[in-house]
Parts: C-alpha cells; structure tokens; sequence
C-alpha cells in the first residue's frame, strides 16, 4: 500500500517540489495551530452549517461545500497567502504562466455516512483539452478536524500525474491522506484522488484552497464572492492573487462605466480596488497594453 510523505511546515521550497512533482501529492503537518483553527471556525462555522447537501453524488449527498471564504474569514486570507504554500505553488506553476492567481476557496464537510467519491483529477474542471505536459493547478486541503481513514481522510494515488486520462486506479495504488488537525495536503492537478467515505460519526472538515495559471479561468468567481468594495479593504498581495491584476499581456484589463472621458479606457484590473488619486499606481501599472 503506497503513503503519502510528509514534511514538516517549515520545508522549504526545494523539498517540498521534490516529491510533489514526483508523486504529486504530500502533506505539510502543523501549519495551523490550535488557536488559529478555532478563529477559522468561529468566522466561518455558520456559513458552514447554513449550507446545504450536495446534490449529486460527485458534490456529495452527505457533503457540504461552502465558499467565499475570502470575504468572510481574516484566518481564511492568511491560509489563502501562507508564504511556504505561494512559493511552492508559484515555482511548481512557473513554466506555464506569467502570474498565478487564486482559483477555489471552499469548506469541505463531510458528514457520517458519505460515502467515496470517484476517483477523478481536478484538471477535468477545464475539460481534457490541454496536454498533460501543461500542469495548470496546485492545490490544499486544509484539515480543520484530524482527517483518518474512518472519517473519509481524501484518497490519493501517489505517482498518478503522468498516467492517462482514462487509467484507473486500483485498490492497491490508493491511500489514504490521514493527518492531524492542522496540516495540509498539497497536490496537483493532476493527480489522482478523491474524498474517501466517512463511517465515523463525525464530521470530517477540509478547507481546500487551489491556485491556478493566469491565463485560465477561475473555478470560483472571485469577482462576484468579492467585489471591488470588499476587496479594496485588502492587501495589494491578496488582491492580485485573487485576479484584482493582469493576468499576463492583455488578458484582463477592463473599461470602467462612466460618461465620456470620465473614465479612462482599457484599465488593469487593480483600478477597481486601489485609490488612484493616492499615488498607489502609476499610469505605467493601469493601462493595459493593447492588442495589435
């Protein structure tokens, strides 16, 4: 039976891109500490037992799934930015974009009795039209209650990211990614994995927080979870990974509403959510380039 490796999390980059980009997954143990996880559930545990089951078996029909995490959760905005976790997934995602960007924040409950999920790649979400020599993802899932092989711990097969789509994964290439409150499973896209069946009766919690390539579009509408009057009230840093920027040339930029010559024309994104007339950009950072 293949298992997961596991670093502490103070790993560095180096360490961390090793294994990962051979077996696709690991888990960094004790990145949140007691405190910080009780934070996280006070902001959030009413959002979180407010939302409904799923309603199809790959969402979960025992599952919850709660998101917007960025608006209505401070401990939500530093997992979302943990340093150890944006360095690793920026050097994994360099050789496809310019920019990464925040692609999912999302709570995921599993309640007793939800059983396994289908083995799947979060790749998919695009379809299978890229090749698999482009990897577009780096993802978390963040335990907030230890994640053990009773309550549905998330399945992984180890060394899945170079098979092809249509492999399938027997019972002696899955594992299970059990780990104490507070660690983190990393992965990738590609890898193979699923949520595993929780017989205990508890609540099994994950928060799973992805990153993607600039260029792609964003599983959660960061937009519309949290407009420019929300976002305004982050950091720079926050605002460009939630897409407040350019994605790379020319993909992005946009023409806020207004009468003629109110507005300037073909804008970085940033414009919506920074006090220009501060001196917080220049005229070099809002004008996006336009296309020959």
């Amino acid at each position: 039976m293949p298992r997961l490796q596991k670093l502490p999390a103070t790993a560095n980059t180096n360490e961390i891109l090793e294994i990962i980009s051979k077996d696709g997954a690991l888990i960094l143990e004790g990145v949140l500490s007691d405190p910080e996880i009780e934070q996280f559930r006070q902001e959030m545990d009413p959002y979180m037992e407010a939302t409904e089951n799923g309603l199809d078996s790959f969402s979960g029909h025992q599952t919850t799934r709660t998101g917007s995490l960025i608006t209505r959760s401070e401990r939500a905005r530093d997992m979302v930015m943990n340093k150890t976790v944006i360095d690793a997934a920026n050097a994994f995602l360099a050789p496809f974009c310019q920019r990464i960007q925040l692609h999912l924040t999302q709570i995921i409950r599993l309640k007793p009795g939800q059983g396994k999920q289908v083995i799947h790649r979060d790749r998919w979400a695009w379809g299978k039209y890229m090749q698999n020599n482009i990897e577009p993802q780096f993802n978390t899932i963040w335990a907030i209650t230890d994640f053990t092989e009773e309550n549905g711990a998330t399945q992984v097969v180890p060394g899945s990211i170079t098979w092809p789509d249509d492999r399938k994964a027997t019972p002696e290439e899955i594992c299970q990614a059990t780990m104490s409150a507070g660690s983190v499973l990393l992965y990738t896209g590609g890898v193979f994995h699923g949520g595993g069946e929780n017989r205990s009766t508890f609540d099994r919690i994950g928060v799973n927080l992805t990153y993607t390539l600039g260029w792609l579009r964003q599983e959660e509408n960061q937009y519309l979870s949290c407009p420019p009057e929300l976002a305004r009230e982050f950091s720079r840093e926050l605002q460009d990974m939630m897409g407040y920027t350019m994605g790379q040339y020319a993909m992005g930029y946009f023409t806020p509403p207004g009468s003629p010559g109110e507005q300037p024309e073909c804008v970085n994104p940033a414009y919506a959510v920074r006090d220009v007339e501060a001196g917080t950009l220049g005229g070099e950072d809002l004008l996006a380039a336009t296309i020959d």
